[in-house]
This record gives C-alpha cells, sequence and structure tokens, in this order.
C-alpha cells in the first residue's frame, strides 16, 4: 500500500524525502493557485526560479518574469503571484519566469522527486483522481511561510487526505496526514472564515488582497494539473 505523507514547511522535506514518491507542492495564496490558474488560462510553460537573481537573469533575455516576495511585485517585475496576473490573453502560448517567496522554493527543493505535481484549491478534484490513479508513495509538501508552518497550506493537505480516505485502504497514513485532515475536519465547513485569523491570511488583508483569497479557496477552478518536466512546469498529459 502506498505511503501518504504532509511535510508542513521546505525545510521539513529532508526528512520526508522520497524518490520515489509523487510530491505534490502547495501554496495556496497564491502561488500555486497563480500556477494553476496560468495552465487554465492557457499558458504553455513556466519556468520556476527560487531566487531574485535568477528571475533577473531571465529578465535580460527577454522574457515575461513574475517575481513576488512578501505577498507584492518585485520592483521591476512585470507580474507576481496573483492569480488574476495570469488571466491575460497576451500571455497565451506564452513561456513565463516565476520566482516566489515560498511556493519555487518548495519546488526547488523537491524536482528530484519521481514527479512534483502543483496543487491548490482550484484544482484538488484533478489532484486526488490523479493520485488514486497512480497509486504510489505521495508527499503533499507545504510552501509554509519562509520555513515555517502556515495554516491555508495545512488545510489544503488536509482536504486532499480528506478526499482520498474515501477508499480507506488507498493509502498508509503518516501521522502528518492524520493531523492534516484532523485540521480539515474541523473547518471544513467554513474554511474563509476558519483562516480570517491566520498570520498569512492577516497579512495578505493588510495589501488589500482579499479578493485573491477569496478567489484561491475556491474548488475546481481547472481540471488542469501542472507537472515539472525539466525545470519547467508544463501541462501534464494523463
Amino acid at each position: 500500500m502506498p505511503t501518504l505523507e504532509v511535510a508542513y514547511s521546505p525545510d521539513l522535506y529532508q526528512f520526508y524525502r522520497n524518490d520515489d514518491a509523487i510530491v505534490v507542492v502547495i501554496d495556496v495564496f497564491r502561488a500555486t493557485s497563480a500556477m494553476c490558474t496560468a495552465f487554465e488560462c492557457g499558458i504553455k510553460s513556466m519556468i520556476p526560479v527560487e531566487h531574485i537573481e535568477q528571475a533577473l537573469d531571465y529578465k535580460k533575455q527577454g522574457f515575461i518574469v513574475a517575481a513576488e516576495r512578501k505577498g507584492e511585485v518585485v520592483e521591476g517585475f512585470q507580474l507576481g503571484n496573483s492569480p488574476f496576473h495570469y488571466m491575460d490573453e497576451k500571455l497565451k502560448g506564452e513561456t513565463t519566469v516565476i520566482t516566489t517567496t515560498n511556493g519555487t522554493r518548495a519546488i526547488e527543493v523537491s524536482k528530484d522527486a519521481h514527479q512534483v505535481i502543483i496543487g491548490s484549491f482550484l484544482n484538488i478534484s484533478a489532484i486526488c483522481s490523479y493520485l488514486v490513479k497512480e497509486n504510489r508513495d505521495v508527499l503533499l509538501l507545504c510552501a509554509g511561510w519562509k520555513g515555517r508552518y502556515n495554516m491555508e497550506d495545512s488545510l489544503f493537505a488536509g482536504a486532499v487526505v480528506n478526499n482520498l480516505l474515501v477508499d480507506e485502504n488507498s493509502f498508509d497514513l503518516s501521522d502528518s496526514a492524520t493531523s492534516a485532515n484532523l485540521l480539515f475536519e474541523s473547518s471544513k465547513g467554513d474554511l474563509n472564515n476558519f483562516l480570517k485569523t491566520s498570520s498569512h491570511r492577516r497579512r495578505l488583508g493588510r495589501l488589500d488582497l482579499e479578493k485573491d483569497i477569496e478567489f484561491c479557496l475556491q474548488r475546481d477552478f481547472t481540471n488542469v494539473i501542472p507537472v515539472l518536466e525539466n525545470d519547467r512546469l508544463v501541462r501534464l498529459i494523463q
């Protein structure tokens, strides 16, 4: 029976590393939600990089580059990590580069896994269906906040575990997965309200990004799953 685990921060990845696993990178507010939106809206591929310096190098080469730090677009770059930035007809068929505070770091640390896919509430049903079909070890990797635990990514991990538990014989749950499921069970009636006091929700609220938050908490905006191939994200073909 395949295992199902949750790492609550990229800093914990070393303890959960399993190169035979499918890693689901999670950064609900907002990197992975933006990535899912970008592919639903027709982007061709995205190149995730961890550092601003790497993003600048790509910008000098003429790429469309998104850069976010502390919830805001980095000065001198065209885009950030708001899903709404990627609903632009001009981005259809394009390859963009993206660096974010937490999400792209999670991709970087896990890139040697069997497979890295991008998860959010926006594509949760597609993610869960795919994981069941693949019947392989799964690690849900929360991007967190600068190496620390955060609530929204953990809730999404719990939502995935909860969905996969429909068939109790599908996965062998770790304590971290069981804990995430208990968190989700306690909040699933109203995720938006449950997260009102969470640190990143308050951080984004101070930046007047409530519209982004509400968008990122909706389910199944898309059935597209971005997957990392040759250091860039593309649409997973099943």
